[in-house]
């Protein structure tokens, strides 16, 4: 097949929706189809333009055996509603002169147009009528709190536009589906394509073997990590406060990897409260994040009580294949919620609570977590297997652009 990928969010992103698309790129490619990307300057999650793509404009480079077009974007240092929509069309209209070039060039079997941010569909889907190429909207975040609050009524018209218009819909979650069904799309033009983890690279690592030592921890420490994005409306405050409770306990070490828009509030709250026992590092490469999660005893999976309904955590995927055990904030009946009680795969707090993840924490640390530790890794080498996801979803690409390929694939099962 010729694939054409066009997403704000690509590789090398080591987080978030860049790092899914760029691996499913780079799985189509290795498979033999020709895979083409449109996409930014890599700037996520520290929403900052990496050092290497500074100054640079539009150019074409290989990744992975994908040709990737770059176009450059505007990126604010400090994220609100509004900068965040002017971030967002100014990547709109940055990928315009490729699209001209691609309106006069071959013809695509289909094109795959990644959401967020949802209004990035008006032009693929415009090239989709004009060349009569079959169109998917792959949604990561459905992406209307913005909307909401500006009381934009046009976007949702827009996204209606988006929806309608294309050759089917695919998004990461049975609960995301509905919505989209709920919006007036056919359930049979609705496609499940979950988020996965490469079990076969992150995978259990003895605590020796670690980052333990890298990172200025003992072996007796008893490690309560936190890897991701540090975003500002995650409730990654009540980490600080859940340290204030151990602050007395010399053995309990709270550690935050990574960066994002809510990085400085952390370390200042850290340091009016004086904490010794909060240490904050830089994302460490994909090669060395078996060994981060290696360190932990317990992993921290903070979400707001309005996204546990919606989508497992990107983070979460990867603590189930390395046989973690996460504590996991979600509300009562969601499908988060469900999903870990279900399968025991961890600890569930409420969220927004910082005394409920105290308790959690303490639980964590006075009983064995060894069920729930082999369950983890049960689970996803049966449920979240990259391979197995991306084979099936090669399938649907060829029975959607009806091409002929003799390989076969498995379906995947999700277990939700």
């Amino acid at each position: 097949m010729k694939i054409l990928i066009c997403g704000i969010n690509y590789a090398p992103d080591l987080t978030g929706i860049g790092k899914y698309t760029g691996e499913m790129g780079s799985w189509l490619a290795k498979n033999g189809h020709t895979v083409e990307v449109i996409t930014g300057m890599p700037y996520y999650p520290q929403w900052e333009v990496s050092s290497s793509y500074k100054k640079r404009w539009w150019h074409r480079e290989n990744v992975d055996g994908v040709k990737v077009y770059r176009c450059p974007l505007y990126v604010p240092k400090k994220v609100t509603s509004v900068k965040r929509i002017l971030h967002e069309f100014s990547f709109v209209l940055s990928t315009l002169p490729i699209w001209i070039k691609k309106l006069f060039s071959r013809k695509y079997d289909v094109v795959i147009s990644v959401s967020p941010p949802f209004h990035l569909g008006i032009v693929p889907l415009l090239y989709s009528k004009i060349r009569s190429t079959k169109i998917i909207t792959h949604i990561q975040d459905l992406q209307v709190d913005v909307a909401k609050e500006l009381r934009m009524n046009t976007m949702f018209a827009m996204e209606r536009m988006i929806l309608k218009g294309s050759s089917a819909v695919s998004t990461i979650s049975k609960v995301m589906l509905k919505k989209i069904e709920d919006k007036g799309i056919a359930s049979s033009n609705c496609l499940l394509f979950p988020n996965w983890v490469d079990e076969n690279i992150i995978q259990p690592v003895a605590k020796k073997d670690s980052l333990r030592r890298e990172f200025g921890l003992s072996q007796e420490d008893k490690v309560i990590l936190y890897s991701g994005n540090l975003g500002e409306k995650q409730g990654l405050e009540n980490i600080i406060e859940a340290a204030k409770h151990f602050r007395d306990n010399n053995s309990v070490k709270f550690v935050i990897v990574g960066s994002g828009g809510g990085e400085m509030k952390l370390k200042e709250m850290a340091g009016e409260a004086m904490l010794t026992n909060i240490h904050f590092h830089p994302l460490v490469s994909y090669e060395k994040l078996p060994a981060l999660l290696a360190m932990a005893d317990v992993h921290l999976v903070l979400q707001k009580k309005n996204a546990a309904d919606l989508v497992m955590p990107s983070k979460l995927t990867s603590i189930l294949a390395a046989g973690g055990c996460p504590i996991v904030t979600a509300s009562e009946g969601s499908t988060l919620y469900k999903l870990i009680r279900k399968n025991q795969l961890g600890i569930v707090v409420e969220p927004d609570d910082h005394g409920k993840l105290v308790q959690g924490i303490r639980f964590a640390l006075e009983n064995s977590l060894e069920k729930f530790r082999d369950n983890a890794r049960f689970y996803a080498s049966r449920y979240l297997s990259k391979e197995l996801i991306l084979k099936n979803w090669e399938t649907i690409l060829l029975k959607l652009t009806n091409s002929k390929w003799e390989k076969q694939a498995s379906l995947v099962l999700i277990n939700e």
